[in-house]
């Protein structure tokens, strides 16, 4: 039985009423790596993996809500949000803060929801929780708010009420999304433009290399702050430079002696970053794959080499791909030191390459890797669970 339906029927179970069912996507990011806290572009995409929600309103200004995957219940009171130490209601409650503080009238509502996005594998559940319960109030309470306003209201429920300092991609593709499109974000403007990526013989392959480094919060954080240092540098004569957007690589060049070569190594893959990602936008509405598919390795060796935030697992999955036909391109995804690389496949040698690569990386590391399978596909929308086939 199709996840979505079993939801509904869970709602009305417990409820005794006929939900609205709301699906809300996870995310890859295909291209486009530490490039948003530098003010530059993005290259996501929604896939087929998603939270599901049934909800209905309530005449009163309780919440009740049911997590079914872990089988927890939670209720709170709209004007009376306290964090909670299980976690996972705190990104619900953030979302119905900033409703609270944007002036919108709220009542309680109640809800069940599950979903099939991999916990921790960089997919963004977090913002699919988050966006798709936005969107829900907004659809039942008739709020008539506009999407980038539930992008941003989501946004801030992260950052604010769980506390975590999220950029505004994983929000913005989630709303946004369309199928067999790829979404080029402007970290700085907020502009975008969708480009085509419907290829039906090919499918987004993630391989989770199950490890996760102490060094990645510590060493995002060490990146902004040498990107920062950089564009300081530059600042102090060209008072236009407002990051490193704004700095192409012959101008970064002329500044290489007055930069330390770690500064200097860590600014170059940023700028190159972005160069990369408008020349696979091209490829795309070009539809040459093999040419995007280049570009993402040059971006993961870049990371590795340059921005070093990759690891040995990440590398040796990479290296695993680049001499297979059925490979177009792979490279880590994500902040680093673990999670996942994305890889773009062809169906039918799927189930090959995987079994050869896990083999692999067993026999080097002594550690199963994970294997998820992905199309692109919608952003947050209200589904028919008697239509929609999705599970």
């Amino acid at each position: 039985m199709r996840l979505a339906k079993i939801i509904e029927l869970k709602f009305k179970e417990i409820f005794n009423e006929i939900p609205v069912i709301i699906r809300s996507p996870g995310r890859v990011n295909l291209i486009g790596e530490h490039t948003d806290y530098n003010m530059g572009f993005v290259l996501p995409a929604a896939i087929d993996k998603a939270v599901y929600f049934a909800i209905t309103p309530r005449n009163d200004d309780v919440c009740f809500v049911i997590a079914l995957d872990i089988n927890e219940k939670y209720k709170f009171g709209i004007n009376n949000l306290k964090k909670s130490e299980k976690g996972w209601p705190n990104y619900l409650m953030g979302v119905v803060e900033q409703f609270n503080i944007s002036g919108y009238s709220l009542k309680g509502f109640n809800c069940v929801f599950g979903g099939n996005i991999p916990i921790g594998a960089g997919l963004s559940s977090s913002a699919a929780l988050e966006a798709g319960l936005a969107f829900a109030l907004n659809y039942i309470f008739n709020l008539g708010i506009d999407k980038l306003t539930l992008v941003r209201i989501s946004q801030k429920a992260e950052n604010d009420f769980v506390g975590v300092n999220c950029g505004i991609m994983d929000q913005f593709i989630n709303i946004f999304g369309e199928d067999g499109n790829v979404l080029r974000i402007d970290c700085r403007s907020l502009e975008f433009n969708y480009f085509p990526f419907n290829y039906e013989n090919i499918s987004i392959v993630l391989f989770d290399t199950c490890v996760s480094h102490s060094l990645a919060s510590s060493e995002y954080n060490r990146r902004r702050k040498e990107c920062d240092q950089g564009v300081k540098v530059i600042q102090k004569d060209l008072h236009h430079i407002q990051s490193l957007r704004d700095v192409s690589i012959d101008l970064l060049n002329e500044y290489k002696s007055k930069l330390n070569k770690i500064i200097y190594r860590r600014c170059k893959y940023v700028i190159q970053e972005k160069e990369r990602l408008l020349k696979a936008c091209d490829a795309l509405e070009n539809y040459n794959l093999s040419a995007f598919g280049l570009l993402m390795y040059e971006a993961h060796e870049d990371l590795s080499k340059n921005y070093e935030v990759s690891c040995e697992q990440l590398d040796f999955l990479v290296d695993m791909t680049k001499d297979n036909p059925y490979v177009f391109g792979s490279r880590m995804m994500g902040g680093g030191f673990g999670g996942c690389t994305i890889n773009l496949v062809e169906n039918e040698a799927i189930e090959s390459v995987s079994k050869s690569i896990a083999v692999e990386y067993e026999k080097k590391f002594n550690i199963k890797s994970k294997i998820y399978i992905t199309k692109i596909s919608s952003g947050t929308n209200i589904i028919d669970v008697n239509e929609n086939a999705e599970t």
